[in-house]
């Protein structure tokens, strides 16, 4: 009974010894949680050479007719470029306009073990320009440009948490941007109606990688790409003050609809965040 009784307080001490070290081994839970916080970086666009204006002459719906002279040459052989006109007489045009983005983010994680879940949304404003020229040979310029006014996304992130405060995610998700459109021209003799909707919707992913600093503060630095469809936006050309014989007017429906040749506005982010855990 005595060997019994020694046996089993030496037991008992070392359960005792040993659930500390246990305790110890047992990761914390550093990105569980709900989380507010703001990002700010710089955003810039690929390089989308090649883009034009597409024309539908006989307003059938159907765009990629050539408008033609009252002789029957191409009105736009001069041809376009990949930004705003900085001239009528020639093929000129600026750079699309790069810039920064900043944002407000507010989100929740759940952690196991070292794996992280997540659903992460942010609100702000991403201050880029994109613009593409027609050239006629009247001459004449035609641009088309959109830019953000704000902009917002909802997405899901999942990661892993290495040595327990530093989390490296993926994450994917819906994008939402309202979108100034405008038009502006050298013709002044036909007449310009722009219609179309401002709402453009699409997608986001990237991935990052988030530092934990003491118990509730986080920084990190991500990479996002942003796809919208912007195909709705359209500007018809009607007769204006111009002559029956305008390479506009020629196609029998009184008038021609230009549209992009691309309805892609993307663009990719670099950001700093920082976030308050509670």
């Amino acid at each position: 009974m005595y060997l019994r009784t020694l046996m089993g307080a030496a037991t008992g001490a070392l359960v005792l010894a040993a659930s500390p070290a246990f305790a110890q081994d047992a990761p914390e839970q550093e990105f569980s949680g709900p989380y507010i916080g703001a990002s700010v970086g710089y955003s810039f666009q690929g390089n989308d050479v090649g883009e034009s204006i597409l024309f539908d002459r006989d307003l059938n719906g159907s765009f990629g007719d050539t408008v033609v002279t009252s002789g029957g040459a191409n009105a736009f052989s001069p041809g376009f470029c990949n930004g705003a006109a900085t001239s009528s007489a020639n093929v000129a045009c600026a750079n699309d306009k790069d810039g920064i983005n900043y944002a407000a983010r507010v989100g929740w994680d759940f952690q196991s073990g070292n794996l992280v879940f997540g659903v992460v949304g942010d609100i702000g404003k991403t201050d880029i320009r994109d613009s593409v020229s027609a050239f006629s040979t009247t001459p004449a310029a035609y641009t088309m440009t959109r830019e953000i006014d704000w902009n917002a996304g909802l997405r899901l992130r999942a990661g892993y948490a290495a040595g327990g405060k530093t989390l490296f995610y993926a994450t994917g998700g819906g994008a939402y941007a309202k979108v100034d459109h405008s038009f502006s021209t050298t013709n002044t003799v036909n007449s310009f109606t722009a219609t179309g909707k401002d709402d453009v919707w699409g997608w986001a992913a990237g991935g990052g990688v988030e530092q934990k600093i003491g118990r509730n503060f986080s920084v990190g630095v991500e990479y996002l790409y942003t796809r919208y469809n912007d195909d709705d936006y359209n500007v018809r050309v009607g007769a204006g003050t111009a002559v029956p014989t305008s390479p506009f007017l020629l196609g029998g429906a009184g008038g021609t609809d230009l549209i992009r040749s691309d309805n892609r506005f993307d663009h990719h982010a670099i950001r700093a965040t920082a976030a308050f855990r509670f």
